[in-house]
């Protein structure tokens, strides 16, 4: 059995990003020793300055950390477990922070078995359109839901031993799914949402919004201003998926454009139609819709 009380008192972060640097000042402010690594000495500096992190991420103070985060992009998670399996204690719990799962769980499974340590895939869905260090926000994660994506045979314990363990960042839910599930609603609700948002700002009427846009522009372009270099990897790395979710939408944007080109308003009205019902479905007010019209 696991202790009472599970909420680490040394924790390790790799990576100061948005992700990992709300982690860190979450925990510090919890009066939890963090340690930290980022190939970026300045946001290295700046937390370490503002007394966040206590140190660096290193063969010396990785044994002593109960609890690991790891929040860069899947790749270099992989690489970093690798390169530091013989550092990381048996008593440690490492959770994962990466957009996708499928590329990276398994593999850290096996090492994680092989080592002696826990591993649970883990994705924090909260975010910002910015990133870096310099906007990370210690209630980032205040409220809002948390994936966890545990081996295929675990001991439901360790569900709590995350619960607990992640309870400094006050998450408001937790969701236990697979790492194929996982990618094939991440490719919707996140992937197919950046796409989209990236596609529509490349209209050259974009150019000419200022004076004629509002609430439904700035929602739709939230997201174009992203990373490319790590949006490349999460979606290459779930193109099955995404590939799968673009097509719907093309597919609906055909019927849209076929309907106004033959003039065909009943069409049009049908598709808006169902449109309100798919939102409200989907948000589960179902009951406020019927299939032969919305209130």
């Amino acid at each position: 059995m696991f202790e009472t009380d599970r909420t680490p008192k040394r924790v390790g972060i790799v990576g100061l990003g948005l992700i990992g640097g709300s982690f860190a000042k979450a925990y510090a402010d919890a009066g939890i020793e963090v340690f930290a690594a980022d190939i970026d000495e300045r946001a290295m500096n700046a937390a370490m300055a503002e007394e966040t992190v206590a140190g660096p991420l290193d063969e010396a103070t990785i044994p002593t950390c109960e609890l690991l985060i790891l929040a860069v992009y899947p790749q270099a998670i992989i690489e970093w477990v690798r390169s530091h399996e013989q550092f990381i204690s048996p008593s440690t719990l490492v959770i994962d922070c990466g957009s996708v799962k499928r590329s990276v769980c398994p593999v850290c499974f096996s090492i994680a078995e092989r080592c002696g340590f826990t591993f649970i895939g883990g994705h924090p869905m909260a975010g910002l359109q910015y990133s870096g260090y310099r906007h990370a926000r210690a209630d980032l994660y205040a409220g809002q839901p948390m994936v966890l994506v545990p081996p295929e045979i675990y001991d439901p314990d360790i569900i709590l031993w995350a619960e607990e363990a992640l309870s400094p960042a006050a998450f408001g839910s937790f969701s236990i799914t697979t790492a194929a599930k996982h990618d094939q609603i991440i490719a919707y609700t996140s992937q197919l949402a950046h796409v989209v948002s990236s596609a529509f700002i490349k209209s050259p009427t974009a150019q000419k919004h200022r004076g004629f846009s509002a609430g439904s522009y700035k929602d739709l372009t939230r997201v174009a201003e992203l990373n490319a270099d790590m949006w490349t990897e999460l979606f290459m790395d779930n193109a099955d998926n995404l590939t799968e979710e673009i097509g719907v939408v093309i597919t609906e944007l055909e019927r849209y454009r076929d309907a106004l080109s033959r003039g065909d308003e009943a069409e049009l009205h049908t598709l808006l139609e169902q449109g309100s019902i798919a939102k409200r479905k989907a948000d589960g007010r179902y009951s406020d819709a019927r299939e032969g019209g919305v209130r």
